[in-house]
């Protein structure tokens, strides 16, 4: 009976069609590059055809390379479940938790509420991963994730926290120079928006159907990267009430015009109410969370 390929053969090819070369998965895999050259190799042995092409960009997958890619992050994503599993008994609080949240809540609010865990648990390693993609929780690919958008899923135990409210703003020195707006798209106004990837806005009940990317002075698909162009006076942009509090510069503007709820949930795979750690985290971010929905209203 002819033996299956190992697992280190595969574990290498999903590094190599991440990074798009040999050195650059060894980096990441802490193995020299004869070494992953070798495994692919053996793999493209194992398997009969070719897993990659050279390019002058580096090497390029083949079909069937790019067809075992899903399953690879499946199995990878697996691997690394059971990794953070092992850290820990499930009855102390010690190990390793996988948190994703999108990036506004991931960079504005998680942080301070993931300090006070770690003072009170300081045996946890936190891993927080920031993406506006849903991640696949019954894929292990996260333990816990805070979701703006109601989870689909079955298996999956959600709480929902409640409606995180916001609207426009622009700095007060933005302001001084260039007045408040009268209209959306105030042709005297600087807009700062999306630039390839709408799908974050067209999610927003009552976002204007003619919100394109042609009105923006700013264009970029990170939400971070629009706040921050807020912060730094560029223009008008959308943001979170809870945030823009915290910073005294920012200010409302066009409410009566514009504004937007975003549903916040906090959600872990079913199997994981077992891990003690994970109850703790899980409560800890629906209590603070609970208290930021509270400062996120007009």
């Amino acid at each position: 009976m002819k033996r299956a390929p190992d697992w280190d053969l595969y574990q290498s090819l999903h590094a190599v069609v991440r990074a798009g070369s040999l050195s650059a998965a060894a980096r990441t895999l802490g193995l020299s590059q004869p070494t992953v050259g070798r495994h692919i190799e053996q793999l493209e042995q194992a398997l009969g055809l070719p897993l990659f092409t050279r390019s002058p960009q580096g090497l390029r997958p083949t079909e069937l390379a790019l067809a075992l890619a899903p399953s690879l992050e499946a199995m990878a994503s697996a691997a690394q479940a059971a990794l953070r599993e092992a850290s820990g008994d499930a009855d102390t609080v010690g190990g390793v938790i996988r948190l994703t949240a999108s990036e506004v809540i991931g960079a504005e609010v998680l942080p301070a509420l993931l300090a006070d865990f770690h003072e009170l648990h300081s045996d946890v390693v936190i891993e927080l991963g920031l993406s506006n993609r849903a991640e696949n929780l019954l894929h292990r690919e996260a333990d816990i994730a805070v979701r703006m958008m109601r989870p689909t899923q079955s298996g999956l135990r959600a709480r929902r926290v409640g409606s995180i409210g916001g609207g426009l703003y622009a700095h007060r020195r933005y302001l001084q120079r260039h007045g408040e707006p009268r209209t959306l798209n105030d042709p005297g106004h600087a807009a700062i928006g999306f630039d390839r990837d709408d799908a974050s806005v067209r999610a927003i009940a009552g976002a204007p159907p003619a919100l394109t990317r042609e009105l923006f002075a700013f264009r970029s698909d990170s939400d971070l990267g629009q706040l921050a162009a807020v912060r730094a006076g560029f223009g008008i942009g959308g943001c979170q009430h809870g945030v823009a509090r915290r910073d005294p510069n920012l200010v409302h503007v066009l409410g009566d015009v514009f504004n937007f709820e975003l549903e916040c949930w906090v959600v872990m795979h079913e199997d994981l109410k077992a891990s003690r750690r994970m109850r703790l985290m899980f409560d800890h971010l629906v209590a603070g969370l609970s208290e930021y929905v509270k400062t996120s209203r007009p």
